[in-house]
């Protein structure tokens, strides 16, 4: 019995703390999104061992892209690109290669 009579107010405890209203209970708070749009749309192709990459930046920030390439082999040194600013309605073309096999490509994004 005295299993069950120090278990009462931890099981009330409980059963309050989900019976409280939403706002009551503590969270996070979210920024609001204030900012305008932003980040270059790029594509990028893989052909064998190269990757061309063709960003075109259609917002008034300035953005600054580069390319990240993961090649396949252990032996296989990654790379990433020098830092390639992009103004408003400007088209930049990146590119690079691995000597065999390229597992992934992304390009990282820099608000100016």
């Amino acid at each position: 019995m005295r299993l069950s009579r120090s278990l009462a107010p931890v099981t009330l405890a409980v059963a309050l703390a989900l019976c409280a209203p939403y706002e009551a209970m503590p969270h996070a708070r979210v920024a609001e999104e204030t900012s305008s749009p932003f980040g270059a749309e790029c594509r990028t192709s893989v052909s064998g061992s190269h990757v061309v990459a063709h960003c075109h930046n259609a917002y008034v920030d300035i953005d600054r892209v580069r390319l990240h390439i993961e090649c396949d082999r252990w032996w296989d040194l990654d790379t990433d690109s020098t830092p390639v600013d992009i103004g408003p309605a400007t088209t930049v073309r990146l590119a690079g290669r691995c000597w065999k096999e390229i597992r992934s490509v992304w390009i990282s994004h820099q608000r100016l």
